[in-house]
């Protein structure tokens, strides 16, 4: 029998060997997996730490601007007075001014700057007195008091009732001017009980003296309470002048926004009404947060287009024939005042050249030639503020927490000179990012009106 052997084969095959990490292997692995987390969660860290600080720095940008935009569009309408002319700001006025802005004994006694939150209930029972008040704010359209750097207490004197909890080392702002738009007119407010209103007389022919009307209207009231004085254009003795509302409002910075000590700075405003019956600044209102201060300077315009300086006379109403007049129900119940006024401006117009009446040598020509601030050490007189003709803003925004490894050793400039350390702010050396704003603004409503060829 014959066997057949097969071949043997060339290799023998084996079974494939399992193979994995070994204990080192798996913990060098964990390790540098351990590396890679880490560096991902830094990155993470650093991505919202740089957010963070990012929305912090937006937020002061936004906080600043917005506070800017709101102060220029109110400060640019200041001295808005619906056509109604000053007569120390009209040159074509023959003699001399009646309105110049001045004080009245009264009882109650008005000053020349005028007590923005005075007591009209009061001034009311001496309507000549309340009429040299009421001409005094169509003649200051803005003030400025200083918040010190240690509030007195309880506050500052101004509008005490309302100023509360002051910033320090701040200021106040007060602005006045009348809505754009006239009660009736498309898009403007509808008419409100007992607001204040004021009515520009258009008669030339029967001008009165105030050539305005400023006063409370209850919904059943008619223009005659004044017919002479609110005549429209066409003269006609029921085509009275269209009412526009009284519009004044206060700002300033309040040393936190919700709580007292929650240490957020807030911009605030009060606005004025008589809604209530009583005439009044109501309770502020936040505005803006972030807003650690601000200060106001005002552009003065006492030089006139010839180079001569507006003086300082002292004039008695009783002297240069002034009949102070107010608003009773007509125009022959005025009455008569010696109040003193203090101002170069109170004389009659005088020109450069008598022939071409182009450039009075004792009116401003709407150009501010210096800028100050208004301090409790050095508050500004009637006759600066009645020449106010631009206003500057510096406001400083600030981040509403810390950042961190951060300290602001900066000190901030809020004024045009900063020729004393009480003109700065600062250094705060801790840990909140901060930015100053800056905004020249020109009261076009005043400066205009003095422009001359």
């Amino acid at each position: 029998m014959n066997t057949r052997r097969l071949p043997a084969r060339a290799g023998a095959v084996r079974a494939p060997r399992q193979s994995g990490f070994t204990l080192v292997e798996l913990m060098i692995s964990m390790v540098l997996g351990l590396f890679i987390v880490l560096a991902l969660l830094t990155l993470l860290i650093n991505v919202n730490r740089s957010n963070s600080e990012m929305t912090k720095a937006n937020r002061v940008i936004e906080n600043g601007r917005f506070s800017i935009q709101l102060l220029e569009h109110d400060v640019s309408h200041a001295g808005f007075w619906a056509g109604y002319l000053p007569q120390f700001d009209d040159v074509t006025v023959s003699g001399m001014p009646t309105d110049v802005p001045r004080a009245d004994p009264g009882p109650p006694a008005v000053a020349a700057v005028p007590d923005p939150c005075a007591d009209w209930g009061a001034l009311a029972g001496n309507p000549a007195a309340l009429a040299v008040y009421k001409s005094n704010l169509l003649g200051i359209a803005v003030q400025a008091y200083e918040v010190p750097a240690v509030v007195p207490s309880p506050t500052i004197p101004v509008c005490g009732s309302r100023v509360s909890s002051p910033q320090p080392s701040s200021d106040v702002l007060l602005v006045r001017h009348v809505e754009t738009c006239a009660v009736g007119e498309a898009g403007c407010a509808a008419f409100a009980n007992n607001e204040l209103y004021f009515q520009p007389a258009q008669c030339g022919t029967v001008m009165p003296v105030p050539a305005y009307a400023l006063e409370q209207y209850s919904a059943g009231t008619v223009d005659t309470l004044l017919p002479n004085r609110v005549r429209g254009a066409n003269c006609a003795a029921g085509a009275f002048a269209p009412r526009y509302k009284f519009v004044s409002s206060l700002y300033y910075v309040r040393r936190y926004a919700v709580t007292d000590g929650d240490n957020i700075p807030t911009l605030m405003r009060s606005d004025f009404s008589c809604a209530s019956g009583t005439c009044e600044f109501g309770a502020a209102q936040a505005m803006i947060e972030g807003i650690e201060s601000f200060r106001v300077e005002l552009g003065i315009d006492n030089v006139s287009d010839s180079g001569v300086t507006i003086g300082t006379t002292t004039f008695n109403t009783s002297e240069i024939g002034v009949t102070v007049v107010t608003t009773g129900p007509s125009d022959a119940e005025l009455g008569a005042s010696t109040a003193v006024i203090a101002s170069g401006q109170a004389a009659t117009v005088t020109w450069a050249n008598p022939t071409t009446l182009t450039s009075p040598t004792n009116r401003g020509d709407g150009i501010p030639d210096t800028y100050r601030r208004c301090t409790a050490a050095s508050p500004c007189s009637a006759l600066e503020l009645m020449n106010a003709v631009a206003v500057k803003l510096y406001v400083l925004a600030r981040s509403e927490s810390t950042s961190a490894g951060y300290t602001d050793g900066k000190s901030y400039c809020m004024t045009s000179t900063c020729a004393s350390a009480g003109d700065r702010i600062g250094p705060f050396n801790d840990g909140y990012k901060r930015h100053l704003f800056t905004q020249a603004i020109r009261l076009v409503n005043i400066s205009n009106r003095r422009e001359t060829p």
